[in-house]
């Protein structure tokens, strides 16, 4: 594809579109967002399915539990690192290729673990080794995709697009489980992988079937220059700051809990795993409702008040799930808390893409999938006062915080407040195609 046809960075017009869409899906009348949103589909799951494939795997290898926090571990803590840096990279190169060539590794990757595997030579440490390369590829992977959107949609659908995409991992989160789940005893574990390993290579294809993407990168600044400008922009940036810093809370003091279900399941409810496994959907289907509202609102609302009520309602309806006595009582509060929590997660997501310059749009995406990569850190703290105050009583306390932190943001902050009258907020009308 020739650079005359390459996205700019300033052209909110999308590059093709088809038939006028209902507006929860306004997004995809650009037929290169739907290519986009397929290949990010696509790959989220195949990359949920072989977490399975791999756990079972890491288990049959070594019939050890701490060999699966290993896993996640080398999958996890590369990623967290890379992603102080990729968004520099993702601000500096073309963003299609840079995707293309991630995936392709990825696939390459999985690909000599199929082939190990059926080879009967798979070992523990070929799946560290692999997990490694996998922690090391991510951070070029979706946050490029973000960095993506708005040229493809522009400024006026940007935050349905968002919504969409969203949307998207939710599902994959729900069906790339259950679906490796369901194959593995139909097609052995081989042939799942396998199946797995056409995903990512549908996903390449949907890539290769975008525009190229050039970042506005406007300077010859050094690669570390360009990373620490990254952290300069946004101490500079108070409405991206404040941004960025409110959707860190949720992350830290409430999301945690999602860790901790099988402890209500088992010692609070005393229910089957069978039940655990519906609490797990219902949480997966909460954010699949909670995205589609925010696509359906559009820009028909006031994001930044919507956010922050949607991560009191999310704080209000998780306390109530932490002391409720009963599991049919908890299941739906579990599943309304995290259709607000995913609408809260979701605007905060938008309202940076739509603030940050698209010389930074790499840099914010990565730094927004820093602050989810943190969620870790909320489990430990959490984990560590359940032992003395039990579960419910510590996680009621989190959630509590939560309110008061939301309450504090709300009537501390005027910029936070009064940012829906920003005008990189309210021209999208204007701005739009």
């Amino acid at each position: 594809m020739s650079e005359d046809n390459a996205i700019k960075p300033d052209n909110t017009q999308a590059a093709d579109t088809a038939r006028k869409m209902p507006r929860s899906f306004a997004a995809l009348e650009s037929i290169p967002f739907r290519w986009l949103i397929s290949s990010l589909g696509t790959f989220f799951l195949a990359m949920q399915g072989q977490l399975v494939v791999r756990s079972l795997l890491a288990w049959e290898l070594t019939e050890s539990t701490f060999s699966l926090a290993l896993v996640n571990l080398v999958i996890a803590t590369p990623m967290s690192i890379g992603l102080l840096f990729s968004g520099a990279v993702i601000d500096r190169v073309e963003r299609r290729k840079l995707t293309i060539i991630s995936q392709a590794i990825v696939l390459v990757n999985e690909l000599i673990v199929l082939v190990l595997l059926v080879a009967g030579k798979l070992e523990f440490w070929h799946l560290l080794a692999t997990a490694f390369v996998l922690g090391v590829n991510f951070p070029f992977l979706m946050p490029t995709r973000t960095a993506m959107i708005y040229p493809l949609v522009g400024r006026e659908k940007l935050g349905n697009a968002m919504a969409l995409q969203a949307t998207s991992l939710n599902i994959a989160r729900i069906v790339g489980p259950a679906g490796m789940g369901l194959l593995i005893p139909l097609i052995t574990m081989p042939g799942a992988y396998l199946v797995s390993i056409l995903l990512y290579g549908f996903s390449i294809f949907g890539m290769v079937k975008l525009p190229k993407s050039y970042p506005d990168n406007k300077n010859n600044k050094g690669f570390f220059t360009d990373v620490k400008y990254s952290f300069t922009y946004v101490a500079n940036n108070k409405p991206i700051l404040l941004c960025l810093v409110f959707g860190l809370f949720p992350m830290l003091l409430a999301i945690p809990i999602i860790s901790f279900l099988v402890v209500f399941t088992e010692s609070i409810w005393q229910v089957s795993e069978t039940k655990l496994g519906i609490m797990m959907g219902s949480v997966g289907v909460g954010g699949i409702i909670g995205s589609l509202l925010v696509a359906r609102l559009g820009d028909t609302m006031k994001r930044t008040r919507v956010m922050m009520f949607a991560a009191l309602t999310f704080g209000v309806f998780l306390a109530g799930f932490s002391i409720s006595p009963y599991y049919y009582v908890a299941l739906p509060i579990l599943l309304v808390a995290n259709i607000f929590a995913n609408m809260s997660q979701t605007l905060n997501q938008t309202l940076v893409q739509l603030l940050a310059d698209n010389e930074v749009r790499g840099r914010m995406s990565s730094l927004m999938m820093l602050t989810v990569g943190l969620t870790p850190l909320g489990v430990l703290p959490v984990a560590y006062f359940a032992e003395f105050y039990g579960i419910a009583n510590t996680m009621f306390v989190a959630c509590i915080m939560l309110v008061l932190v939301v309450l504090a943001f709300f009537m501390l902050s005027p910029t936070l407040r009064e940012l829906d009258k920003d005008s990189r907020l309210t021209d999208v009308h204007e701005l739009g195609h």
